[in-house]
C-alpha cells in the first residue's frame, strides 16, 4: 500500500512543531498508521478524524483507544480508502458545526499524492490548511513559480486553491522502512489565489490548465488551437500581454484566467 511509517521521534517531534495544533481544532489524518502522529494530535479539546485504509492498522488503533481512552480523547479512527471517503459528511453530522474549518495532515502515498489531493479540495472551502509529507519530487512541483523546471498543471492546481510552501526535506531514514526517494513536509494554507481569479466554472478552467500543459515542448497557443480557433487564441494571448511562442510553464495564474476567460467569455 505504499506505506512508510515515521519511526524516528526526532523526525515527528519536527513535524508537530511545524502543524502547531491549536486547542478545540478539528484535524483530518490521512494514513494514521501506528498513531505516530495522532497520538500528539490529542488533547486541548482537538477533534482528530483519523482516516485509515489498511484494516489492521484501524483495528490496532481502535485496540488501544479503548484500553486507553483519556489518552485517545477525540480520537475517532474511519476505515476508509481517503479518496472514497466523504469528509464533509464525517466532520459535520457528527461533530456539529458543517461550516467550521478544519486541518488535514497526512504522510501520502506517493503514488496517489495528486488524486488525494484534487480529492481534499473539494472542501476547499472548509479547509483552514493542509500539512503533507510527499516525494520532494513532487513537493516541489506543487510549489513551482511560473518559470521553473517544476511548474505544471499541479503546480496551478496547488495554487488556485492553497499557497503551498515546503517546510523542510525529510530523509529516507526518517522512516520504516525507508523509501527510496527524498521527502519533504509541504505546508499549504488556504485559500489560495482561485477567489482573487473570479473563475465562474473551475472545472471547466483545470480542463483548460490540463489542456495548456498538455504537451510542455509546444507552446501555449498550439496546445490550445484544438480548443478554440487561432484567432481567438491570439487575441487572448494579446489580452494577458503573453507572447504567440509562449509556454505554458511561463504564465502565472492571473494569465491563464485572462486567457481563459478571454477564450470562453
Amino acid at each position: 500500500m505504499g506505506q512508510h511509517f515515521l519511526g524516528d521521534a526526532g523526525w515527528r517531534k519536527r513535524i508537530l512543531e511545524a502543524l502547531n495544533p491549536k486547542p478545540n481544532e478539528t484535524w483530518v489524518e490521512i494514513g494514521p498508521g501506528h498513531g505516530e502522529i495522532t497520538r500528539h494530535l490529542t488533547g486541548d479539546g482537538r477533534r482528530v478524524i483519523a482516516i485509515e485504509a489498511d484494516t489492521a492498522l484501524a483495528t490496532a488503533l481502535n485496540s488501544e483507544i479503548e484500553a486507553r481512552p483519556d489518552e485517545w480523547r477525540g480520537v475517532e479512527i474511519v476505515t476508509s480508502d481517503v479518496l472514497k471517503a466523504d469528509i464533509g459528511s464525517i466532520i459535520g453530522p457528527r461533530f456539529g458545526d458543517a461550516t467550521k474549518t478544519f486541518r488535514v495532515y497526512g504522510s501520502l502515498p506517493y503514488y496517489i499524492t495528486s488524486p488525494i489531493l484534487h480529492h481534499l479540495f473539494q472542501w476547499a472551502d472548509r479547509i483552514a490548511s493542509i500539512d503533507i509529507v510527499i516525494q520532494l519530487e513532487v513537493a516541489e512541483r506543487t510549489a513551482a513559480n511560473p518559470g521553473s523546471r517544476d511548474y505544471g498543471y499541479l503546480s496551478t492546481i496547488c495554487q488556485f486553491y492553497t499557497h503551498p510552501k515546503i517546510a523542510f526535506r525529510i530523509p529516507p531514514g526518517a522512516f520504516r522502512p525507508p523509501p527510496k526517494v527524498q521527502s519533504a513536509l509541504v505546508k499549504m494554507t488556504l485559500p489560495g489565489e482561485g477567489p482573487s481569479l473570479d473563475i465562474a466554472t473551475p472545472e471547466k478552467f483545470f480542463e483548460f490548465l490540463g489542456a495548456s500543459f498538455a504537451q510542455k515542448r509546444k507552446t501555449l497557443r498550439n496546445n490550445l488551437v484544438a480548443t478554440s480557433t487561432d484567432e481567438r487564441i491570439h487575441e487572448a494571448l494579446q489580452k494577458a500581454g503573453v507572447r504567440s511562442d509562449a509556454r505554458a510553464e511561463q504564465l502565472t495564474l492571473t494569465q491563464f484566467a485572462t486567457i481563459f476567460k478571454s477564450i470562453y467569455s
